[in-house]
């Protein structure tokens, strides 16, 4: 059975990082304190501000064991071994989508810090998987549902 490991940015796990002391800290604290308010309503079957506040202290439990977790097996890629060669995990690339002729700027990182909307895509969606290993120059095609998408490979940098 292969060990599982989660792939990270230093960037990725420092959030994670402060995600977790959050929660721990300052998130515990307030919960505890609506606890205390919530119980002292009284009769605890009818108290709606105790079970919202059980509700909420579940999911973040929940969410500090998976938080605990992914920092366990997580594997952080070392930033000082990228190589502006070729793309990697942790590459910014700066790509030039042939249609449109429009510069798009991607940093290629592990499935659980993929966010789209800060320009960080997983090595394991359809257009990361084209460009791992992708040199300056290249061409890389993207089957899409509406097609293939074309980009030129202009620039990589080791972030």
């Amino acid at each position: 059975m292969a060990k599982e490991e989660l792939i990270l940015t230093p960037e990725g796990l420092a959030k994670i990082e402060e995600e977790l002391l959050e929660l721990k800290t300052v998130k515990r604290k307030e919960l505890s304190e609506r606890l205390k308010v919530a119980i002292s309503y009284g009769d605890l079957k009818e108290n709606s501000e105790y079970h919202s506040a059980k509700d909420d202290q579940a999911f973040m439990e929940t969410r500090i064991l998976q938080l605990e977790r992914m920092r366990k097996i997580a594997r952080v890629v070392d930033a000082s071994s990228l190589s502006s060669n070729q793309v990697s995990i942790g590459s910014m690339v700066i790509l030039n989508d042939i249609e449109f002729n429009e510069k798009i700027e991607y940093r290629v990182v592990g499935p659980a810090e993929a966010d789209v909307t800060d320009n960080k895509i997983s090595y394991e969606s359809p257009l990361g998987k084209e460009l791992m290993g992708k040199k300056v120059g290249d061409t890389i095609n993207v089957d899409a549902p509406m097609g293939i998408i074309k980009y030129e490979l202009l620039e990589i940098k080791a972030v």
